[in-house]
């Protein structure tokens, strides 16, 4: 049992296990997603904040636990990657649920003061991560000074982001913003809100099961393949990292619930700037930061550009853009598959 846990897997099972994994998050997801939305309006938190905070949570524990597991074992570059690519894989799902939404640029429909903010929430925590990486190498107790200023950060972004009631800036309705009503719950309706949310964490204890799988087997893809630990963490785990939010937006936006489908994304991602912090607390060999390499600095800048084109399409409000995708849409995917090739060789 214990080498199971501890030791090296075989390849094949490996390749077995972290499929498996993979199909477990994205049929978990799909029901988060129907819970998520009936549980905003319960709780009367919003699809915006109910997405961001405690969706984000959920779709974010299996990435969080491959970061910790990895950077544990001793690989902090695999830990880094699949924070930091899960962010840009994640950011990609933005474009598969514009796909799925037909009738206006997703972006278009879901106009939240919250999602912007989100947005420059997230900016602000990977420049902080950029700035740790290139700052003094000091760590105290086995932790860079820089993780407790990004949980700081993101708390204040929180409270700021739920504490105005009258805000100053409103988004322009049209025909085809989608505001962010209560729902009808006919299959839920006849089911407690204790009992939703208890189903709700089963789902993200197996997601959570499945972050610890697809860690252990990435570990054995970069010691056996000799594929690139950057490749790895970013590209593979990334996108595993990234089903959760990329199901839960797809789903969303079918059940009408635009708001929810940016909120899970980018307040996910938020939650994937604090995985470096739970690396940092993981990695006994100094700091995460400072163990990031080329690869790891070049995809926190690609996450980077990648979040800013994301907050333009949501500013600039595009109805209709290239591709039925918007100019946001297929400027993510150009940035997204220039920095899988770059990464790749």
């Amino acid at each position: 049992m214990s080498e199971i846990l501890t030791g090296s897997w075989p390849l094949g099972w490996s390749v077995a296990l972290f499929l498996l994994a993979g199909l477990l998050t994205v049929v978990g997801s799909v029901r988060l997603a129907t819970l998520g939305d009936v549980l905003a309006d319960r709780t009367g938190q919003g699809e915006a904040l109910f997405g961001a905070v405690f969706f984000g949570l959920v779709a974010s524990m299996s990435g969080i636990v491959m970061t910790a597991v990895s950077a544990a074992d001793g690989h902090p570059d695999l830990a880094y990657s699949n924070a930091v690519g899960g962010i840009a894989a994640q950011t990609l799902a933005v474009v598969a649920a514009d796909a799925a939404y037909r009738r206006v640029n997703l972006e278009h429909a879901a106009a939240s003061l919250a999602n912007l903010l989100f947005g420059c929430l997230l900016i602000g925590l990977l420049a902080l991560a950029l700035m740790a990486s290139f700052s003094p190498d000091v760590t105290v107790l086995g932790v860079h000074p820089v993780s407790p200023v990004m949980v700081a950060f993101y708390w204040g972004g929180l409270r700021l982001i739920g504490g105005h009631a009258r805000p100053m800036w409103v988004a322009v309705r049209t025909r085809d913003t989608v505001p962010d009503r209560p729902h009808a719950e006919e299959a839920t309706r006849a089911r407690r809100t204790r009992t939703l949310w208890g189903e709700f964490l089963a789902i993200a204890g197996a997601v959570l099961v499945g972050g610890w799988v697809v860690a252990r087997a990435a570990e054995t893809f970069v010691q056996v393949t000799g594929l690139a630990a950057g490749f790895v963490g970013a590209v593979l785990m990334g996108v595993v990292n990234a089903l959760p939010e990329t199901v839960t937006a797809i789903a969303a936006v079918r059940r009408g619930a635009v708001t929810l489908a940016i909120a899970a994304v980018v307040g996910g991602n938020c939650l994937d700037a604090l995985n470096l912090v739970v690396g940092d607390l993981a990695y006994r060999g100094g700091s995460l930061f400072h163990a990031a390499r080329t690869d790891q600095l070049f995809l926190t800048a690609s996450a980077l550009l990648m979040t800013t084109v994301l907050l333009g399409g949501l500013l600039v409000r595009q109805e209709r853009g290239w591709l039925r995708l918007g100019f946001d849409g297929v400027t993510l995917i150009l940035v997204y598959a220039a920095t899988v090739a770059v990464l790749a060789f």
